[in-house]
């Protein structure tokens, strides 16, 4: 039997057949007629020496050479989509997508998109508020925003601003609660979305950095950190505040950090993406406006103080 490869067309005919397990339905995808179609298996099967099907009355359904062969069919003709996918991303210069987590996408970018809307209308911007782990040629991303306390190597990385948490609150709420010691009297919003990190940079291990007992119980918890900030906005109680989610609001005078001290949480966001494509103008032009729009909220956190360090 020779390992000379059969005609692309033929395999995939067979791809498209095995995967919907129907000669017509494959031929409907690849807007072929079903003649054709089982004229390409044939001649597949003619080229292997044996059936790949057993035809039914109604159906047809894969022989143990054909189960074999379809696995890796798909995984072929994905790989190449994926990669035929890139190829025509190096030729686009004008369009960009982006994936980030849904806070980050709702606290930080959202508010600012205008301005960089504005200083480039030559690029179209498109995001994908995620936490599912991408890759970048099969989701066709350009660009992903992550926070983490490491990322792949292999890719081309930006470390942004370190991260922190604090307590913020409306400034109504600050004057109730004047001191670190009455936040034992507060109501604690709870962000379990930084959970996942260790040593952990929560409510007890601030309170525990500042020698305050922490209170035999917390407010409301929630799983995703602009709810956690949404509800300190209302005035629902105090967060533990993460850096690029507060600043905005700092910076404004919705939220205010009245004591100053912060917890490094030994992780960051993290801007990512091939490194092939590090010099594509709209990257640039994206990861250059990030850099500016940090830099904007230096003079708030020129006033934090960063009370413990995890090491990373």
């Amino acid at each position: 039997m020779s390992d000379r490869l059969p005609p692309l067309t033929a395999l995939r005919a067979f791809e498209a057949a095995a995967r919907h397990l129907s000669f017509a339905l494959a031929a409907a995808e690849l807007n072929v007629t079903p003649a054709a179609l089982s004229f390409q298996i044939k001649s597949l099967e003619a080229h292997f020496g044996a059936p790949l099907f057993r035809r039914l009355n109604r159906a047809v359904e894969l022989t143990e050479a054909g189960s074999a062969l379809a696995p890796g069919a798909t995984d072929g003709f994905r790989t190449l989509a994926a990669a035929w996918r890139t190829a025509q991303r190096t030729q686009d210069h004008q369009s960009l997508t982006v994936t980030a987590g849904p806070a980050f996408t709702a606290k930080w970018l959202a508010p600012r998109l205008f301005e960089f809307a504005q200083a480039h209308p030559e690029i179209e911007l498109r995001f994908s508020a995620s936490l599912r782990v991408m890759d970048f040629a099969r989701d066709n991303i350009d660009v992903a925003i992550r926070f983490a306390k490491q990322v792949d190597p292999d890719l081309f990385t930006l470390p942004l601003a370190e991260e922190w948490v604090t307590p913020v609150m409306t400034p109504a709420m600050a004057k109730q609660f004047p001191t670190p010691q009455s936040l034992r009297d507060a109501p604690l919003i709870v962000d379990d979305s930084i959970a996942f990190i260790y040593p952990p940079s929560d409510w007890n291990a601030w309170l525990a950095a500042m020698n305050i007992a922490a209170p035999a119980s917390f407010g409301p918890r929630f799983s995703q950190a602009d709810h956690a900030t949404d509800a300190a906005l209302a005035g629902a109680g105090v967060v533990l505040g993460r850096r690029a989610l507060v600043l905005k609001y700092l910076a404004e005078g919705q939220l205010v950090a009245p004591y100053e001290f912060a917890l490094a949480t030994g992780a960051r966001f993290w801007f990512l993406c091939p490194k092939a494509a590090q010099d594509r103008p709209q990257i640039v032009a994206f990861r250059d406006w990030i850099m500016r729009e940090i830099s904007k909220t230096s003079a708030v956190t020129d006033r934090i103080t960063i009370i413990a360090k995890h090491d990373a």
